[in-house]
């Protein structure tokens, strides 16, 4: 498992974002899948001892879009355009858990991933199934700022 790159600010993977989840994402080319291992905080509840979908979302837009640009090498900047999002069963709060996410179909136009969220027993909690596509060039002119914050950090 080769380890993905971070950036500064992402609310999901920034390093210096204070009320992000610092989440660190590891590949797997062969098997063309991401995975994060995570616990999430009391903090991003819903109702007591469990995520709130929201976060749970954004987990899950996350670890699809990292398995999108897998093929580019992390240089091909895409966003999520659409999502169908299953929550499947309640995500606990602080406990181990694992998200996963592969590409179903990629074309110059874009990318269709799936992503879930797992206790480390197997259950998935939330499932979903994402559009990918390249990111405006407004977007990228604003993303050359924080281009080299984006690597892979010790």
């Amino acid at each position: 498992m080769l380890k993905q790159p971070n950036s500064r600010m992402c609310f999901i993977c920034g390093l210096e974002n204070e009320a992000g989840l610092k989440l660190t994402f590891f590949e797997d080319r062969e098997a063309q899948k991401v995975r994060a291992d995570l616990s999430i905080p009391d903090t991003y509840q819903g109702y007591p001892g469990v995520v709130h979908g929201g976060i749970v979302t954004a987990v899950l837009d996350e670890v699809t879009v990292r398995a999108a640009m897998i093929e580019s090498g992390h240089q091909r900047m895409m966003a999520t355009a659409k999502m169908s999002i299953r929550f499947r069963r309640p995500t606990p709060t602080e406990e181990p858990l694992v998200a996963l996410g592969w590409v179903e179909r990629s074309s110059q136009a874009g990318t269709i991933a799936g992503g879930e969220i797992r206790r480390v027993d197997g259950t998935v909690t939330a499932e979903c199934e994402a559009l990918h596509i390249a990111v405006s060039e407004e977007i990228l002119a604003g993303w050359e700022v924080e281009r080299e914050f984006w690597k892979v950090y010790d």
